[in-house]
């Protein structure tokens, strides 16, 4: 039996962070940790109502977040097998999280990304610039890196033995294609499921935002070119 741990990055997700908690099956994930990203709202304590886990990383930054849950999850007398990362926003269906899984568990695979340029997205869930800087990303990294992605979706699962291999350093928007690149450059079992994408509860931190978004996009291709 494998043993899943779920690590959810939250800012400001008051609104949204109990739906999601509440919507993962505790008999697929052991324990769902929420990081809890500097917020200045009640993120925190309704994510603990919820009954998630809940630590602090004071640090702004998604990648800040994300090694923090890593280092929770790994430190454990007995670890994981397979971490699942998510956003607290609800535009994810934490109800998919079976469909993620599928493919480490059954097929062996080392690292599962939802794709939502494979999925349905509701109209309105991704602006103009996410879905063509999404695409503009993607066609980069597989032309250079000749990996087959849709997507920078930050709902995926990977085993983590092969997480831990990857030695993630980003500390902010170039998380999720960090570990893909350094995932086709070990040479792991990748692959894409489809899911679906809604209009996320709140205000998007990244996308939200003019400077948010050009700043991700600058990261995103910067560490493109710097791992070639």
């Amino acid at each position: 039996m494998n043993i899943v741990d779920l690590v959810i990055p939250a800012y400001n997700e008051e609104g949204s962070i109990a739906k999601v908690v509440s919507g993962i099956s505790k008999e697929v994930v052991r324990e769902i940790v929420v990081i809890n990203n500097n917020s200045s709202d009640n993120t925190a304590e309704i994510a603990k109502r919820a009954g998630a886990t809940v630590l602090q990383e004071v640090r702004r930054g998604y990648g800040w977040a994300c090694l923090k849950g890593i280092a929770h999850v790994a430190n454990k007398e007995t670890p994981p097998d397979i971490l699942v990362f998510m956003d607290g926003d609800y535009a994810d269906y934490p109800e998919e999280l079976p469909n993620i899984l599928q493919p480490i568990l059954k097929d062996d695979m080392d690292l599962v990304i939802g794709s939502r340029a494979l999925g349905v997205r509701e109209k309105g869930s991704m602006t103009i610039p996410q879905v063509f800087g999404n695409w503009l990303s993607t066609s980069l990294m597989n032309l250079i890196y000749r990996s087959k992605f849709t997507d920078l979706g930050p709902f995926r699962a990977i085993k983590l033995d092969m997480l831990l291999a990857l030695d993630m350093q980003d500390k902010t928007y170039g998380w999720t294609i960090e570990m893909q690149i350094k995932a086709v450059k070990q040479k792991m079992k990748c692959t894409e499921v489809a899911v679906n994408y809604r209009k996320r509860i709140g205000f998007s931190k990244v996308s939200g935002t003019v400077k948010g978004t050009l700043m991700a996009g600058v990261k995103i291709i910067y560490l493109i070119f710097k791992y070639f």
